[in-house]
């Protein structure tokens, strides 16, 4: 059974990949529209399909589940967070102002795409999530563990503490931020004080003088 459902996955993802952009696009657009509202159970794959546009049958095709369709869209959503951080990195070589700005352009990310940090709150199942493929999403994460790699290299980043707890150190600050500006009503956008609340962080995780 869970060979045949191994199989059927791998045969929705090829399927997923030739897939005609706008058809695709129009179905993770209504993946965010609909669960950003509602928690994971309380939505069906037949709103999906008609907030989309497109047959049942097609959304079984090439996602073959609810799950492979959230995490699918999730994982193009924060595609995009990635492509534009390695944009960004462009350029710039001083250590502290590559992390201020990868800090920055998280924050700015999630405040102009508060769909995405919503269906992380409401809608993900994290112990169903870190089992999909695409958990790890390499360009994203893998971006954010080069960048404290050319700290430690540097001697920049504090040494006390495995590499891994200093990305969970920062993602955990940058998704409370993001959490709380969504919870008080996207009012006060984080990024207006990304400076004071950077040099916060950096306090933390600086290697001490």
């Amino acid at each position: 059974m869970a060979r045949e459902k191994s199989s059927a996955e791998a045969q929705a993802r090829e399927d997923r990949n030739k897939m005609d952009a706008p058809t695709r696009a129009r179905i993770e657009e209504a993946v965010l529209e609909i669960f950003a509202e509602r928690e994971f159970h309380r939505v069906g794959l037949i709103e999906i399909a008609r907030g989309a546009n497109v047959s049942l049958q097609t959304l079984y095709k090439y996602y073959g589940s609810k799950e492979a369709l959230l995490f699918s869209s999730l994982d193009t959503a924060l595609g995009r967070l990635a492509v534009r951080m390695v944009d960004h990195l462009e350029g710039i070589e001083d250590f502290k102002e590559r992390l201020r700005k990868v800090f920055w352009v998280s924050l700015d990310y999630f405040e102009k795409n508060p769909k995405v940090a919503q269906i992380v709150m409401s809608s993900v199942y994290l112990n169903t999530w870190r089992k999909q493929e695409n958990f790890q999403n390499p360009v994203l994460f893998g971006t954010f563990m080069k960048v404290l790699g050319e700290g430690r290299a540097k001697g920049v980043l504090t040494e006390e503490v495995d590499q891994k707890y200093l990305l969970d150190y920062i993602m955990g600050v940058m998704f409370r931020l993001v959490q709380m500006y969504i919870l008080r009503g996207q009012k006060e956008p984080p990024t207006k004080q990304a400076g004071p609340l950077f040099e916060m962080l950096w306090r933390a995780i600086a290697k001490p003088v």
